[in-house]
């Protein structure tokens, strides 16, 4: 298990790669530790938590609100937890943001870690220290930015994830790329994603660089001042279909980055959308939705990368640089009906 410590502005994260779920009980004590995970997780892997105090959400972005939060800070006060007590969310991201808003109420804070479950999380869910709850239609609007004590990776864990979430998780691997990394666009280009679930190496290698990527990035933007920004390639479009028409997170933002690229072509000159739609498709993404404009407008404009009558949106100049541009939403919603 290769273990390497990143610092933050408060706070460092132990990250761990090539580990094991078996490995827990030696990063914390198993008597001040309680597991969150969701049904489904518990259910694929509840075996291995014999002799931890686990914590069962429902699973679902559904339930990603201020009441399982509520149901979760109560089970805690009934399990006596206290300023010692370290939370590890074991799950995908909704487990992962709902542990690291949980553990940032509770008591005021209290120490967390994350062992990620899905490949969406371990390459951009579990990263960063963002946790947070959705209101309503509009994801995310309460949360804080809190840096996880750690990270376990532990690839096996994979092995029972529905192919489904396979592709989800590569949404945010191929926004990555478009953002930041040319040669790993190219590295996917060249790969199906069946080779990446049958090769441990390969994907090993493959969620490290997204890890190394993401951490870079949040180590010299935490709060989201400038380059962070880049992140929400996708999102902000993506965000509001996710929720409006009930979507996983990763079809959302692969529609969402596909309007994008559009908007780039128009406001940019960015001429590989088709390339981006190829891979996208290629790694089983859908790439367009028939949408109402101004249901889903009425979503985006709550938006919290929005300033005034203006939105900040991720553009993109060419596959691996992106650039921020505030766009006024009066023509923010042109584009979105003449994509």
């Amino acid at each position: 298990m290769q273990t390497k410590t990143y610092h933050f502005s408060t706070a460092s994260t132990d990250v761990y790669i090539n580990g094991s779920l078996s490995q827990l009980s030696k990063i914390v004590d198993k008597k001040q530790t309680i597991i969150i995970t969701d049904t489904h997780v518990f259910e694929a892997h509840g075996s291995k938590l014999k002799g931890w105090r686990t914590i069962v959400m429902p699973a679902g972005e559904a339930h990603k609100n201020q009441q399982t939060a509520d149901d979760i800070i109560g089970q805690l006060i009934q399990l006596e937890a206290d300023r010692q007590t370290i939370l590890v969310g074991l799950g995908g991201g909704v487990v992962t943001d709902m542990t690291g808003y949980v553990a940032s109420i509770y008591m005021r804070g209290i120490a967390f870690g994350f062992v990620p479950t899905t490949v969406l999380a371990m390459v951009d869910a579990a990263i960063g220290g963002k946790n947070g709850v959705d209101v309503g239609l509009y994801k995310n609007m309460v949360g804080t930015i809190r840096q996880p004590n750690f990270l376990l990776y532990d690839v096996a864990l994979l092995k029972t994830l529905p192919h489904p979430e396979w592709t989800y998780g590569f949404a945010e691997i191929i926004k990555h790329a478009s953002i930041k990394s040319l040669p790993m666009f190219k590295q996917l280009q060249q790969h199906q994603l069946d080779q990446f679930k049958s090769k441990k190496l390969l994907l090993q290698q493959l969620i490290e660089r997204n890890v190394l990527l993401k951490i870079k990035v949040v180590q010299q933007d935490e709060f989201e001042k400038a380059d962070r920004k880049l992140l929400n390639f996708g999102h902000t479009l993506g965000h509001a279909f996710e929720n409006q028409y009930q979507l996983p997170h990763g079809q959302a933002i692969a529609i969402g980055m596909v309007h994008a690229a559009h908007f780039s072509g128009q406001l940019a000159d960015f001429r590989q959308t088709a390339a981006l739609v190829a891979l996208l498709e290629q790694y089983e993404l859908p790439t367009h939705l028939r949408f109402e404009t101004d249901t889903v407008f009425e979503v985006l404009k709550m938006d919290k990368k929005r300033a005034g009558a203006a939105m900040n949106f991720v553009l993109l100049k060419k596959i691996g640089s992106a650039f921020i541009q505030p766009i006024a939403l009066t023509d923010l919603k042109t584009l979105m009906q003449n994509p």
